[in-house]
């Protein structure tokens, strides 16, 4: 009955979630029906097991929530992110449209500007240039997505996004780890998905396929609660405050640029050098957890990364950042629902996990073929599948099994490092499905269907990712983490 509890859980937790009922609700709704079918104290696991595993991952990562988000609405706020995608457009022109859009995607992401925040620029500007080039407007969303929703995302070393900081705290590791094998599969899913959209576009042009229907309208995603609501679980900002603010005429190209480039480099200082020095022997008092430089420095890391980021961006812009006021109200609130909704995510993961069926799921897992490398992939993959949110099923693998996971690296000699990129490569596979909210938002924003546009995405973000994924792995089990 209990493991029979457990998936029926999912199932209602799946079932309202896509339908556009609140994550907040969807919750600890369906971790009761897991406790209820265990016969478990239902009122000890909401506000006891469920609270305490939300409130973990509030607490681990809320600053950077709070900051990604903040620094999102001011570098679009400042009209940095247009200055950049203009600039990217300007250079490869329309004849490189589809790489124009990619590259300027991976830029702004890789920077630590929110991926909703460059959707709002990247939509209008790969609509303008695929119309100069005769590009199929279906494609943009595609294009769209491998610049800012793959390698960004997942593989390339020392990226802020919070996929890539939520393992670090399990595994004692920074945002930097394995960075030869993040390398590699960047470039494989660069590759991959420019060869295949260069190759849709070519197919296009031999059957005289044009720009399409340029009386599409997009939809207004920020008025549309469902789509909020999916958005809120698949990436840190709150759609409802893209609107709030004033964006203003936009900086030089070099001014534009470089608070992203601080935030990768102060990230790198931080990681490699300066928080490795630390005296860390104050964290060992009663106060502290006690707790380990190992397992808070790769957050702290980022967080200052971005601070120092904010900091200079704000000095920069001053004249420029009208509203000021206005855009730090939008930028801080817009993290809110984002961490509340993964981590009531979270909440629900750690109420399955305490119930005794979870067991039969754990050793299930862990028997799967290969070894500990091919079966934290598949866990990542399904959670995040399941729940349609990188961030949401990666934290209820690690939440669940990360320990599990690390004490068998350190039997059979593997390195955190790699344990920390398998996962967070492996958790943004299948969470690209249809009912991502990223996806939905996305498409939407481009005025595209899922029947003209959600091919292409498979192949870029899922199909591309995989084939990354399998190498690091493979490289990972032959030559260790490098």
């Amino acid at each position: 009955m209990g493991l029979l509890g457990i998936l029926i859980a999912l199932a209602v937790l799946i079932w309202f979630a896509y339908r556009g009922w609140s994550v907040l609700l969807l919750a600890p709704a369906a971790a009761l029906v897991a406790a209820l079918f265990s016969g478990e104290p239902l009122l000890a696991h909401w506000t006891v097991t469920f609270m305490n595993g939300a409130a973990r991952f509030m607490a681990q990562f809320f600053p950077i929530f709070l900051l990604g988000a903040l620094f999102g609405k001011l570098m679009d706020d400042s009209g940095s992110v247009t200055v950049i995608a203009n600039f990217m457009a300007e250079k490869f022109g329309a004849r490189r449209a589809i790489l124009s859009v990619v590259l300027a995607g991976a830029f702004v992401t890789y920077g630590g500007v929110s991926l909703f925040v460059a959707f709002f620029v990247l939509a209008p500007m790969a609509q303008e240039l695929f119309r100069k080039a005769g590009t199929p407007r279906r494609l943009a969303p595609a294009a769209i997505a491998l610049g800012t929703s793959t390698f960004t995302m997942s593989a390339l070393p020392g990226t802020p996004a919070i996929q890539n900081a939520i393992p670090m705290p399990f595994f004692g590791t920074t945002a930097f780890a394995a960075p030869g094998l993040g390398v590699i599969a960047s470039l494989i899913m660069l590759g991959f998905g420019m060869w295949w959209l260069l190759r849709a576009e070519a197919s296009a042009r031999r059957r005289g396929e044009g720009f399409g229907d340029d009386a599409a309208t997009p939809v207004d995603v920020t008025e549309d609660q469902a789509i909020r609501e999916r958005a809120a679980m698949a990436r840190e900002f709150d759609l409802a405050e893209l609107p709030h603010g004033k964006r203003a005429a936009g900086p030089n190209i070099v001014v534009a640029s470089l608070p992203l480039i601080v935030v990768v480099a102060v990230n790198l200082l931080m990681s490699l050098r300066i928080i490795p020095r630390m005296d860390d022997s104050f964290l060992s008092e009663e106060r502290w957890g006690p707790t380990t430089l190992s397992a808070v420095g790769g957050v702290w890391s980022v967080i200052i990364a971005l601070s120092v980021a904010i900091v200079a961006l704000v000095l920069l812009n001053r004249e420029r950042l009208v509203a000021f006021r206005d855009s730090v109200d939008a930028g801080v609130t817009a993290s809110v629902l984002p961490l509340v909704s993964v981590a009531s995510l979270v909440g629900f993961g750690a109420v399955v996990a305490a119930m005794p069926a979870f067991a039969t799921v754990r050793n299930w897992v862990l028997g799967i073929e290969g070894g500990p490398l091919v079966s934290l992939a598949i866990a990542t993959n399904i959670l995040a599948s399941l729940t349609g949110s990188a961030s949401g099923g990666l934290t209820i693998a690690l939440d669940t099994l990360g320990e599990t996971y690390l004490r068998l690296a350190e039997k059979q000699g593997i390195d955190p490092a790699l344990l920390h990129r398998v996962a967070v490569i492996g958790a943004g596979t299948l969470d690209s499905l249809p009912h991502n909210g990223a996806i939905v938002t996305l498409l939407a924003i481009c005025g595209c269907k899922h029947s003209e546009s959600y091919l292409d995405i498979v192949v870029v973000a899922i199909l591309g990712a995989i084939i990354a994924l399998a190498a690091v792995i493979a490289l990972g089990a032959t030559f260790g983490s490098f």
